[in-house]
């Protein structure tokens, strides 16, 4: 039974304290949500992409073509090292539950404005189309890739604060 004292967090809600089944299944439903997100994503940067690619002449399309691979290449890395650039920053101060929160509720929000200003962009975008994507294939990776979340850190290093101040030197538990 999970003491009535966790804090919920978001996308895991309390399973992140005893790491049981259910944490697992959150974690890799959350995974695969976005694997499915990320696979529409790459899909319609390939269209657009294919869109633009028949403009080309077919030498400049295929020097376009393997330049593309190279910085999807370098891109995907870039993402991945920036994610976990940012988790490792995070893990050395990380959020209350309250923050976490807060940080999601703000990243909601900050996101539906984005989504309507950036379908005009992918217009723009599409030459390089396929390396935008892999930057953010790899930024995905490499957030569900880590053994505990920011928000995991800080809820058990609240925990273990507010116990102390009331008395009760619970360890955590792993």
């Amino acid at each position: 039974m999970i003491p009535s004292d966790i804090p919920k967090l978001p996308g895991l809600g309390t399973t992140w304290y005893k790491r049981g089944p259910r944490y697992w299944l959150r974690r890799a439903s959350g995974a695969l949500l976005w694997f499915l997100v990320m696979a529409f994503f790459c899909y319609i940067a390939l269209v657009l992409y294919r869109g633009f690619r028949t403009s080309l002449p077919p030498t400049v399309r295929t020097v376009w073509d393997w330049a593309q691979v190279v910085v999807s290449v370098v891109a995907l890395v870039w993402g991945w090292r920036v994610q976990r650039r940012d988790l490792r920053r995070k893990l050395l101060d990380p959020p209350t539950p309250d923050q976490a929160r807060r940080t999601k509720r703000d990243e909601t929000r900050r996101s539906t404005g984005l989504a309507v200003a950036g379908r005009a962009l992918w217009l723009v975008a599409a030459p390089v189309a396929p390396a935008l994507v892999a930057g953010c294939v790899g930024w995905v990776v490499a957030a569900f890739a880590v053994r505990e979340y920011p928000s995991e850190v800080g809820a058990h290093r609240a925990l273990e604060e507010s116990r102390s101040l009331a008395g009760g030197g619970q360890k955590r538990l792993r």
